[in-house]
């Protein structure tokens, strides 16, 4: 049976400098809910990172899990560069 991944979203490390958490910034697309115009959202996510791979400026997926700490939901699944 295939492990279920949660939301699964892509981003670019802003930050590196705590040990094992990088800070993913995250820009999304999303039509607006009255006049349907696609705007820009972004938001910061922190992430996981268990070996310290992910460097500032990287291209990296993020996947959900469980909580790591009070706002560290995320882990870094794959770094693209």
């Amino acid at each position: 049976m295939a492990k279920k991944l949660g939301k699964v979203l892509e981003g670019v490390v802003v930050s590196d400098k705590m040990d094992k958490t990088v800070v993913v910034l995250v820009k999304r697309r999303l039509p607006h809910s009255m006049y349907n115009k696609l705007t820009m959202t972004k938001k910061k996510y922190k992430a996981h990172d268990k070996d310290n791979k992910a460097k500032a400026g990287d291209k990296v997926k993020i996947t959900e899990c469980r909580p790591f700490s009070k706002d560290k939901r995320f882990r870094v699944f794959e770094v693209l560069k």
